[in-house]
């Protein structure tokens, strides 16, 4: 077991033994961004820790029976075993290592030993760096999740003693209140959560902020989004302070607009104690730009220059001291889908008439109507109930608790890097941020309506009947059944808490199950839980999540895909150190080819299936992904045998149609036997185009419309006719209006949409039959 690790031995993949701030400071390291130099206490070290001290169970009974809600119970549990692992002595190996390495920590010690300056570097007080000592949880700022601050972080720590005190500290900070409710929400098991610390030089910042490599509130790739403010950085991540606000484009890089913020005071680090301590800007700086343009600039080409190397946007923390570090780096986690921003964003037709009483920074789209709750500390947490509006100068990580009760959320600090709009985001939850005032001109009892897409906030004096109308609950896209059509119209759905809104359309069945969802949302990496030997497990929780979805459908057709995620998605995950590094994921080992390869993975998925049909619900039919050769067939229904199942039998039996090679032998497949086609429209187009549907600079080429593409999908529902196979379309293009008309016209027996557009295509295709209905008769007519 290793307790130290340096920055540079260290990378991304490292996050079981660092956790995910150390992995990304190992990795932007050995990438030569310009990085504070410091070194990770492992994970291992922790492990160590409550072996030797056989702590855990102790742990686990305070934690027992414990209702998150309730805040008084939670936070008193929480300092109880904070205050067990305090009282705990570190082993004495791991102390010395830490201080051993703390020692060593100023880069210029051994230049200066081997000049000869010894008697030197000790008068320089080198020896004692001033370091941050931050915790980095195995569960924290994964791609997945992003809730930052859960964990304490300790500035401007001198002396060896000090940072092994700090150390521990952080430990201790595993058991917080926010990071239980945290876990418990999340289906953490505590103590499967690990921590790592890292310990990395201060950088007494003369300037300091956040960007993001995309516009995190509109989704819009091509914005950059930088905030900053004088001093240390502190101020901004926590939202004590509203920084300047820049928004830069990308191509062709230029800076698109700039909000320039009042700052009257700043963190420092005092020279004399180290203490971090708030100090007061000048006057005559007081209004100033606190980034000039070019340092704009050259932020905006380091952060493209970040995103490229990770392969996805980042929000990323830096200072400025004598050069520009970067002393963080995550994934954004709360990008919307585009339809949803579209939807929350068209609902501010609900405001439009109304005096705008406050306004800020649109931090999280939606609008939120409800009773404003001004709280001031953590202490008054608990007035907050289901749908009351939070109101606070700023959130931080003790509030995620209850935020998740709130309607909205309204503070009068902080830009869209601050904890509210961070969290916000990630819960959906609407929030304008940077208000400057909202808990002095807001008064306790105030109804109002926050819109999160706009950044206004208004009065509410509607009389109850229209207050109803603009409900949290309400601001999602309104259902309206679908018509009655010859083709059926289905619903495409991944994620099992909206499968009621997926009913409500009463669509004909589910086209598309995506099962990535159910199986990656377990954290652990499906393949690493078999080979732990719990299978049962991922089996069990997948039987959940199915039977969930399946029986609002009954009676209904239900084609489950077989897991079809890249190597990326997976390679973040618990035990998925080991997935390999692709240059071109999507064409990878990915759908029927890596479960043919781990066939363990695809049974276990076939027994969960077996399952839900055992209950009762056998209208689940199973799809395979990706295929491209009649022998993947024949393997995948060989391992659906060993479980019990015989296909075309006992369950329905599909394929996707996503490659060229699997139009050129569609007829073979119809031969072999299958119930029906799924047309993947997405890679079929990318594939087909050589076009990546990723890949921004040639958007303009990727067409499902384009004549390639049309031609190979008639000819599959042709050939799937003559063999009696049912066809039906599950990619994007499925919810195109001109595309279903096309569908229609060339006689696909069904399409499925996503759960917004169900209504629009039946429409479409309603009329589109009637249509051809109307010239078949008029033929007639005239033979």
């Amino acid at each position: 077991m290793v307790n130290i690790l340096w920055f540079k031995d260290v990378n991304k993949d490292s996050i079981p033994q660092v956790g995910g701030k150390g992995a990304n400071l190992g990795e932007m390291t050995n990438a030569r961004f310009h990085v504070p130099r410091g070194f990770v206490v492992t994970a291992d070290a922790y492990k160590q820790f409550l072996e030797k001290t056989d702590i855990q169970p102790e742990i686990n009974n305070i934690l027992s029976n414990l209702d998150i809600e309730n805040s008084n119970q939670l936070n008193e549990k929480a300092k109880q075993v904070e205050d067990l692992i305090l009282e705990q002595e570190m082993p004495e190996t791991i102390k010395q290592e830490i201080a051993k390495s703390y020692n060593e920590m100023d880069v210029n010690k051994e230049a200066l030993i081997a000049a000869g300056a010894a008697l030197q570097f000790i008068r320089s007080g080198r020896e004692s760096p001033f370091v941050a000592v931050r915790s980095s949880a195995t569960a924290e700022d994964l791609p997945e999740a992003s809730f930052a601050g859960q964990q304490s972080t300790f500035l401007n720590v001198k002396n060896a003693s000090n940072v092994v005190q700090a150390v521990k500290q952080c430990w201790a900070s595993l058991y917080t209140a926010r990071a239980i409710y945290y876990r418990e929400k999340n289906g953490f098991e505590h103590e499967k959560v690990f921590i790592a610390v890292i310990i990395q030089k201060m950088i007494n910042s003369e300037k300091a902020g956040v960007m993001f490599s995309i516009n995190p509130t509109t989704n819009n790739e091509n914005e950059i989004i930088i905030e900053a403010g004088f001093g240390l950085g502190d101020a901004i991540v926590s939202g004590s302070i509203s920084p300047d606000r820049y928004v830069v484009v990308k191509n062709p890089l230029s800076i698109k607009d700039k909000n320039i913020n009042h700052q009257a005071w700043m963190f420092i680090r005092d020279v004399n104690t180290g203490r971090t301590i708030k100090k007061e800007v000048r006057t005559n700086e007081r209004e100033k730009q606190k980034l000039t343009d070019d340092e704009i600039l050259k932020l905006a080409t380091l952060a493209k220059r970040i995103e490229k190397h990770y392969g996805v946007p980042q929000d990323i923390e830096f200072a400025i001291d004598n050069g520009t570090f970067i002393v963080q780096t995550r994934p954004i986690t709360t990008i919307k889908k585009t339809e949803e921003i579209i939807a929350e964003t068209s609902k501010s037709e609900e405001t439009k008439n109304r005096e705008i009483f406050l306004e800020g920074i649109a931090a999280s789209p939606g609008i939120g109507k409800g009773t404003v709750k001004i709280i001031n500390n953590k202490e008054e947490l608990h007035k907050i109930k289901k749908g009351d509006v939070l109101v606070a100068k700023m959130t931080n990580p003790d509030y995620v608790a209850v935020m998740e009760r709130a309607s909205a959320i309204i503070t009068d600090e902080g830009g869209s890097t601050c904890h509210a709009a961070i969290v916000s985001r990630e819960m959906g939850i609407p929030a304008v941020v940077g208000t400057m005032n909202s808990t002095e001109k807001l008064q306790e009892g105030d109804r109002v309506i926050v819109n999160g897409s706009t950044g206004k906030v208004y009065k509410d004096d509607s009389p109850i009947s229209e207050i109803e109308k603009i409900s949290l609950e309400e601001h999602k896209p309104e259902i309206i059944k679908k018509q009655d059509t010859l083709t059926q119209i289905k619903v495409n759905i991944d994620i099992p808490h909206l499968v009621d809104r997926a009913a409500q359309t009463g669509a004909d069945g589910i086209g598309l199950l995506r099962c990535e969802f159910m199986i990656l949302n377990n954290k652990d990496h499906p393949s690493y839980m078999i080979k732990q030997g719990r299978k049962d497990e991922l089996v069990e929780g997948l039987v959940k999540d199915l039977k969930t979805i399946v029986s609002k459908f009954e009676g209904k057709p239900v084609w489950y895909r077989t897991l079809d995620a890249p190597t990326d998605e997976f390679r973040n995950m618990h035990g998925g150190e080991n997935e390999p590094h692709e240059d071109n994921p999507m064409m990878g080992w990915r759908s029927i080819r890596r479960d043919l390869d781990e066939p363990e993975l695809l049974k276990a998925q076939f027994e969960a299936i077996k399952k839900v049909r055992e209950s009762g619900l056998t209208n689940i039919g199973i799809m395979i992904p990706l295929v491209t050769g009649v022998k993947q067939i024949k393997k995948a229904k060989e391992i659906l045998r060993e479980v019990g199942l015989e296909p075309q039998k006992d369950i329905k039996f599909g394929i996707m149609v996503e490659t060229p090679a699997a139009v050129q032998m569609i007829k073979d497949f119809c031969e072999e036997g299958i119930d029906f086609v799924s047309i993947g429209t997405n890679d079929l187009t990318q594939f087909t185009l050589a076009v990546d549907r990723n890949n921004a600079k040639i958007q303009k080429l990727y067409s499902p419309m384009h004549p390639a593409v049309l031609r190979q999908i008639k000819h599959v529902i042709n050939i799937c006719k003559k063999y009696d196979v049912t066809t039906s379309i599950c990619g994007q293009a499925g919810s195109n209006e001109k595309m279903a008309r096309y569908l229609t016209k060339i006689g696909i027996d069904s399409i499925s949409a996503n759960i917004d557009a169900v209504n629009k295509i039946s429409q479409v295709v309603a009329e589109e039959e009637k249509k051809l209905l109307l010239e078949s008769r008029n033929r007639n007519l005239y033979k």
